[in-house]
């Protein structure tokens, strides 16, 4: 099958009116003109790779729309699995999280975590995308250890990420503003507040904890997993996270800690919606100015998938758009293992996405494997990939 007349988006280049065959699932060939009596004409359009999330958080949304609204584990992996299509993604790595005491309540709870790794490797033939598992290790959560190491021994986690959200470093290295946060979203005192967040300190002098984390970085690396670190704060933690084995340094807070990671030869992960609002939720570092400065390599979902399109364009305006273009495919791909999918070449898979640019950068398709699995209908699905 030709895709025709399509704007695309190589690695290294752009290619206006050119083509790609795809057969079997994978790109076979690749065109720098239009192919008479292709199945589709794309008249112009992007052609890119699909985009390859390693970091959303959005299924606890999906299963918790509202507080205390809890939906079906399934229900919610199906209802996600179609945005995410639509949102041009085609490989997801679920970022679920076993935390402690989380203001997320329920919906990051233990039971919950570990149902909703089962439900994604037990849907994933199933689902219009490649679905993966992000677990995040919370360190000061030792009673989780033994949960996720199963987890990973019986192959049902892709990815781990570190993760200290003890207060005082990190994301959270303003103490007060934590407190007041933590009072405002849960609607207590800030006194109350408080003592919240001096247990949570507290726990961080437990002694067990280096050794568990120890233990799950072993069994993470044993496996080929990869592994991340987060909201690393400063080139000393970078180092510390690169000697015990981390390749990914998930939201740096600060420019001197992506230098770092940079440096010592890490990939380095930020948010989409980052990007595209052009400044961290947390007042930390902003991915433009990462870009800018040389050390972004992998942008991620986050929380709102759809942040990729205008994000990727935000992006190319500091560098490049087949260099913004891979930090959402190829060098995501990369930096996970993944070497069969996120560019436009001969031989990789042909998960692909068709964007019309405008004032608003509007998706009009999503393939996965060469077959469609979102179409706004400004694209019409030929009738060898209908039978």
């Amino acid at each position: 099958m030709w895709l025709s007349n399509f704007t695309i988006v190589l690695p290294d280049e752009v290619v206006n009116k050119g083509s790609v065959r795809i057969e079997d699932g994978v790109i076979a060939e690749i065109r720098p003109e239009p192919v008479a009596g292709a199945a589709i004409d794309g008249e112009g359009r992007l052609l890119m790779p699909g985009f390859v999330d390693l970091h959303g958080d959005m299924i606890e949304r999906e299963i918790a729309p509202r507080p205390n609204a809890m939906m079906p584990i399934d229900f919610g992996i199906h209802e996600l699995d179609k945005k995410l299509a639509a949102h041009g993604v085609t490989t997801a790595y679920a970022a679920v999280s076993f935390a402690t005491e989380s203001v997320y309540g329920h919906v990051r709870s233990l039971e919950t975590t570990c149902a909703v790794i089962e439900g994604v490797n037990r849907l994933n033939d199933s689902l219009l995308i490649d679905h993966r598992v992000h677990a995040r290790y919370e360190i000061t959560n030792i009673g989780a250890a033994p949960a996720l190491e199963k987890l990973i021994e019986a192959g049902h986690v892709d990815m781990v990420s570190l993760t200290d959200h003890t207060p005082g470093q990190g994301q959270y290295n303003n103490i007060q503003s934590y407190i007041l946060s933590i009072a405002e979203r849960r609607a207590i005192s800030e006194e109350t507040a408080a003592e919240m967040v001096a247990k949570r300190i507290a726990m961080r002098e437990n002694p067990e904890i280096e050794a568990k984390l120890r233990h799950i970085v072993d069994l993470s690396l044993r496996h080929e997993l990869s592994l991340a670190s987060h909201d690393d704060d400063s080139a000393e933690k970078v180092a510390e996270m690169h000697a015990i084995g981390v390749s990914i340094s998930e939201f740096p807070v600060t420019l001197p800690a992506a230098e770092e990671a940079r440096r010592r030869g890490l990939w380095t992960l930020m948010g989409a919606p980052n990007a595209l609002r052009g400044q961290s939720m947390s007042g930390n570092l902003s991915a433009l100015d990462a870009a800018r400065a040389g050390v972004l390599s992998v942008i991620a979902a986050d929380y709102h998938p759809a942040a990729f399109v205008p994000g990727v364009f935000k992006i190319a305006e500091q560098t490049s758009l087949p260099t913004a273009v891979a930090m959402a495919t190829k060098t995501a791909a990369r930096s996970a293992g993944l070497l069969d999918r996120g560019e436009i070449a001969i031989g990789q898979r042909a998960d692909l996405v068709v964007v019309e640019a405008g004032d608003v950068h509007r998706i009009r398709a999503t393939f996965r494997g060469g077959r469609f699995v979102y179409s706004d209908g400004t694209l019409h699905q030929p009738r060898s990939l209908a039978a």
